[in-house]
């Protein structure tokens, strides 16, 4: 999996999130162990823990989480804390 694919999936699921995601290091091509890092941004966010907004993330990505991802570190953000954050 890409990682626009990965955006692509996060961003159709959370309303109104921006999703950047990268590979947070070189993909290891013998074992395809996929490792991506995102930062989410959406107003959907508001008022849950950060445990429900990394929930919502998982969700968002679904059967992917356990065949085409390895691993995924994560930041999530309403958008006013990330706006405070920058």
């Amino acid at each position: 999996m890409e990682t626009d694919e990965v955006e692509r999936r996060i961003e159709a699921e959370i309303p109104d999130a921006e999703a950047d995601v990268t590979l947070p290091r070189v993909p290891d091509e013998d074992h395809e162990d996929a490792h991506f890092a995102a930062v989410v941004v959406s107003p959907a966010f508001e008022g849950k823990t950060l445990v429900q907004q990394h929930q919502m993330v998982y969700d968002a990505l679904g059967d992917a989480m356990t065949t085409e991802i390895h691993a995924l570190e994560m930041q999530t953000y309403t958008p006013e804390e990330y706006r405070e954050r920058s």
